[in-house]
């Protein structure tokens, strides 16, 4: 039965050829703007988070939607070193952040200051690498701080100056404190560069009395990815200790919108696509059915069974659609693997890109998602699709379909 569907194919080798070219280049288009998106996603979570957020953050209940800096809980190096042993968990670092004043001569702007540990703090946010100016934080208590680039042009400072700090404390006094700027960085978001600053977390701390206190921990991994599946064993790390776990989802919530937003607006034309293709096989199919009536209506007479001339034609469809997948599957996994390496350029989006902290190129991602899914879907639609034409033949009559001309 293997043979003889194959001998039919290519009985119209002009016409089982457009038929492939079809659905190759479908599956083609499927799988570069799956790994486009996959890709695309990927990057902007990434970037996104390992900007400033981390990979996930411990916190307070209710510090999220209401941060401040009464909400805080006890930390200790202890709690950081426990949770480092998680699998996929890299490193953990601790911050404790508030709004305040800083000053320059006559002038004053309210600023979000954060308090880091300097070294960890290189784990898990890419701001101390962004210093353009300066040098970042070395010291765990010294009186230093590191401002946006934003924020220094509107204080009128750069690396050396000193500035004034006068916020309100954990307990609610004034907290107070005269800090040297050793770096200026350039996050390349509007916001952080414009309202962020931040200072040893140990001289937070003894500033805004709330010793041994944290806001936040901040947590990054070998991969998002990573972290989303160590999150389980994070919380029960954690036990009732009175603190959440808060992954990226949470964290960035616009962000895990734009992606849903995006993804389910590209279903769409997924969908049209796939129900393209399979017009143009029912097509081909039905027409080859069609012009074989009296072929069929021989082989029943000689005793084939409409069952097996169903199963004949179904099998037609199930080879066509194997060799056309195949064919794109294996060209898009190439086109895929060349962009994944030299980028794709797409004019006048950088503008978008860089709300995301993303860089002027697109890397597409190729996965066993972005590879195969799109393939599977075309496969299985057009599966059961190929219940038509069987459907048919099951109801073709011997002399009428002989007498068919």
């Amino acid at each position: 039965m293997i043979a003889l569907a194959w001998r039919n194919l290519w009985r119209q080798p002009h016409r089982t050829w457009l038929t492939l070219f079809a659905i190759a280049f479908a599956c083609l288009v499927m799988v570069f703007l799956l790994a486009l998106q996959v890709g695309t996603y990927s990057s902007m979570e990434d970037n996104t988070m390992r900007l400033f957020d981390g990979y996930a953050q411990v916190q307070r209940p209710g510090y999220l939607n209401d941060p401040g800096i009464r909400k805080s809980f006890s930390y200790s190096e202890g709690m950081a070193r426990s949770l480092e042993t998680v699998p996929g968990v890299g490193a953990v670092a601790a911050r404790a952040q508030t709004y305040a004043l800083l000053s320059h001569g006559t002038r004053s702007l309210a600023v979000m200051i954060v308090g880091v540990q300097p070294k960890k703090e290189r784990q898990v946010s890419r701001i101390p690498a962004t210093v353009r100016s300066g040098h970042y934080l070395h010291g765990a208590d010294r009186g230093e701080v590191v401002l946006g680039a934003t924020l220094a042009r509107n204080l009128g400072v750069g690396p050396g100056a000193h500035v004034t700090l006068l916020g309100v404390g954990h307990d609610g006094s004034i907290a107070a404190d005269v800090l040297t700027v050793t770096g200026v960085f350039a996050s390349g978001l509007r916001e952080i560069d414009r309202h962020m600053a931040e200072m040893p977390l140990t001289r937070f701390q003894a500033d805004f009395a709330m010793p041994n206190q944290a806001n936040v921990l901040a947590i990054s991994g070998a991969s998002l990815s990573a972290i989303n599946r160590a999150i389980p064993a994070i919380r029960q790390r954690l036990g009732k200790s009175g603190v959440v776990v808060r992954d990226w989802g949470a964290l960035e919530p616009g962000l895990r919108d734009a992606i849903l937003l995006d993804a389910s607006t590209s279903m769409l034309w997924y969908v049209t696509l796939v129900v393209v293709v399979i017009a143009i096989l029912l097509n081909t199919l039905l027409m080859s059915v069609l012009e074989r009536t009296r072929e069929f209506g021989i082989l029943l007479a000689l005793g084939m069974r409409p069952s097996a001339a169903g199963r004949m034609v179904w099998l037609e469809i199930v080879m066509l659609m194997a060799l056309g997948l195949a064919l794109g599957v294996a060209v898009g996994a190439v086109v895929v693997q060349w962009f994944a390496v030299h980028g794709l350029a797409l004019p006048g989006a950088q503008g978008v890109f860089a709300r995301w902290g993303l860089p002027g190129l697109i890397y597409p991602r190729l996965t066993a998602f972005s590879l195969l899914a799109g393939p599977a879907a075309i496969a299985g639609i057009g599966a059961l699709a190929g219940a038509w034409p069987w459907r048919r033949l099951r109801k073709l009559e011997p002399v009428a379909a002989m007498r068919s001309v």
